[in-house]
């Protein structure tokens, strides 16, 4: 799958087909970018944060008044929500060419949606430059209180649904493989979290609440977003399994159970601001609880896949010199480091965010393996070295498995959560936890830069011959 020649499958034979066809694979080019984009800018204000931390900088000409947390909130979006939902669209994108063939319905939805995503970046970024812009930490979708933030969101909303609408406008009629299930399931959930996004606002609104609890305005629809971060990670995990071990490694109707179960947990989340009372403890409770949801359906396919995997090697040595299996083990490490650490967490220390760092990064490490070897066939482009994926996957992965264990030791030991280091008065266990913790995350940092540098080099480059 990653020779020069591409299969018949893949955008450059795609692209002979009729228009409508062709705008597809256009498409999937623009959803690269975007999502390697957001991770860039995300790389660029990591630098911009350092350098607020120089003693005096807030006082420099043109420099932002309290820079600092309105940097780490553009940090968080772009590398978090921007860059997933990126990732989302252009599966989105491909399983809509997968269920459609070469006559997809309502077409230019997706290059629509994809303007209106990309018109959302300077609404996003440009307010973390302006003294009037506040910044609020709040869960799952960091805010910065300005106008132009507010439209930036709504635009990123409106400009990645567009194309999951066509994508399931494209399904009646037909039985959607795999991956085009998948993604229509993930859209819905999208859905889902877009409506608790909505009646969260409606009903702050009729309270007079809507411009000050904006962490009541995120909480059910940040949570439901998780569900399709997890239907992406499974997603992704089938596709490399396929480049790495092979079809027979992958159960097919263990994935369409997995994405279902994944779905139907998700289902309940708006009801939850009619059972409730809007914003109590029982509700966020129950949102809470929703989300033990998500550890079944992705431990029952990772099993599966294990299992497939030995079976198809018959006993041979495991192929970790090729890219795609290299980063499956990758991301599957990261995701089971996470589950343990999650049902080990009590009280609220830094065992919080360890366990969800280490997952978040196991959707993106399979993200970044996906899009250098599967997304790149897709695109027609020439493959990357498998050895510098090996590499920047390597760093990525392990500076965030071994940051996400010293951040989960200093917990233990009564590191505090969402505090500068302080580490002089922490126990010596905790103290030396979070010091390894910060090294290993320059290690990562270092990965997700290499991903970045490499990505770009490989979208720039020439097309690959297509097979007659």
């Amino acid at each position: 799958m990653s020779g020069l020649v591409q299969s018949p499958s893949g955008s450059a034979a795609f692209a002979r087909r009729g228009g409508a066809a062709q705008a597809l694979a256009g498409e999937l080019s623009g959803w690269a970018w975007m999502a390697v984009g957001a991770l860039a800018i995300a790389g660029v204000f990591a630098l911009l944060l350092a350098l607020s931390r120089v003693p005096g900088m807030d006082a420099a000409p043109f420099w932002p008044i309290g820079f600092f947390y309105k940097g780490l909130v553009i940090h968080v979006v772009f590398s978090l929500v921007i860059w997933l939902t990126g990732v989302f669209a252009f599966l989105v994108t491909v399983a809509t060419r997968e269920a459609s063939g070469e006559a997809p319905r309502w077409a230019p939805l997706g290059r629509i949606g994809q303007g209106i995503a990309l018109v959302a970046f300077p609404c996003l970024l440009a307010p973390a430059f302006l003294n009037s812009a506040e910044p609020e930490l709040t869960n799952y979708v960091p805010l910065l209180r300005h106008p132009a933030y507010d439209l930036g969101l709504l635009m990123l909303a409106l400009g990645v649904l567009l194309p999951v609408v066509r994508l399931l406008v494209n399904l009646p009629g037909r039985r959607p493989p795999p991956l085009a299930l998948a993604m229509a399931l993930a859209g819905g959930v999208y859905v889902l979290a877009l409506v608790s996004f909505g009646l969260a606002g409606a009903l702050l609104a009729r309270q007079g609440a809507l411009m000050t609890d904006r962490e009541a305005l995120n909480w059910g629809g940040g949570h439901l977003l998780q569900f399709v971060y997890a239907i992406v990670l499974v997603t992704n995990w089938r596709i490399l399994a396929r480049l790495g071990l092979g079809e027979p490694a992958v159960d097919d109707a263990v994935f369409r159970r997995a994405v279902w179960m994944i779905a139907v947990f998700a289902v309940p989340g708006p009801l939850f601001y009619f059972a409730f009372e809007p914003f109590s403890d029982p509700q966020h409770d129950a949102f809470r609880f929703l989300q033990f949801g998500l550890a079944l359906p992705t431990l029952v396919f990772a099993v599966a896949l294990v299992r497939n995997a030995r079976a198809a090697l018959g006993g041979g040595p495991w192929p970790w010199r090729d890219p795609a299996f290299f980063t499956l083990a990758a991301s599957l490490a990261l995701f089971a480091l996470g589950g343990v650490m999650g049902l080990l967490i009590s009280g609220s220390d830094t065992r919080t965010p360890a366990h969800y760092h280490a997952v978040v990064t196991a959707v993106s490490v399979s993200s970044a393996g996906m899009l250098l070897t599967f997304g790149l066939d897709e695109l027609g482009l020439e493959p990357v070295s498998a050895r510098a994926i090996r590499w920047l996957i390597g760093l990525y992965a392990g500076g965030q498995f071994v940051a996400s264990a010293a951040m989960f030791v200093a917990g233990g030991y009564g590191a505090a959560r969402k505090t500068p280091s302080g580490v002089g008065a922490l126990d010596s266990v905790a103290a030396a936890g979070m010091a390894v913790h910060g090294i290993a995350s320059i290690v990562t940092i270092l990965g997700g830069a290499a991903f970045v540098v490499i990505a770009i080099r490989a979208l720039l480059r020439p097309r690959a011959i297509a097979a007659p």
